[in-house]
């Protein structure tokens, strides 16, 4: 998931470091914050890996910064990761988000319909936070208050989300 944001951000446009990590925590959120022991290793290994380039340029008023840039091969990388996203990146609402984030740039519109008819397709699978008897737990049996909310919360969350798939599905099926 770190890679494909450092990827996905360096397809928009070259970054030091800093803004890096700045627009991988907004994206992120409070969820999943990134360490520089997380991100800097990454950036390393992609850089190794020659997905990434990088020059120094003189900083305002402070020492040189690192400025990195997507290469042919991160791209390729991207757009692959793209098409092909892990599963847990299809179950998890986060990754899913990471995914979609930079879901543009895969130029076939059918292999990004493909990419959200997979997450549309999780999401038609009964499931709750709480089970009896092997059985999802509906809101209306939660028995308290505050599990009550919370699986009506991602009931409306789910619901939502999947009449958007579905409509972003069709858009991009259709001709034209």
């Amino acid at each position: 998931m770190l890679e494909l944001s450092i990827l996905g951000f360096l397809a928009e446009e070259p970054l030091h470091g800093y803004e890096l990590k700045e627009r991988i925590k907004a994206l992120q959120g409070h969820v999943r914050p990134v360490s520089d022991g997380a991100l800097y290793p990454a950036i390393t290994r992609l850089v190794a890996a020659g997905k990434l380039g990088q020059h120094t340029e003189e900083g305002a008023s402070a020492a040189p910064r690192r400025v990195l840039s997507l290469t042919e091969a991160g791209r390729a990388d991207l757009l692959e990761r793209l098409r092909r996203p892990k599963q847990v990146e299809i179950t998890d609402q986060v990754r899913f988000h990471v995914v979609l984030a930079f879901l543009r740039h895969l130029p076939d519109r059918a292999e990004q319909a493909a990419v959200l008819r997979r997450r549309l397709e999780f999401l038609q699978t009964p499931s709750s936070f709480f089970y009896r008897d092997g059985s999802p737990v509906r809101a209306e049996e939660a028995g308290d208050l505050f599990r009550q909310g919370m699986l009506r919360v991602a009931r409306a969350t789910g619901e939502a989300e999947r009449a958007w798939l579905r409509e972003a599905i069709d858009l991009l099926e259709r001709p034209g």
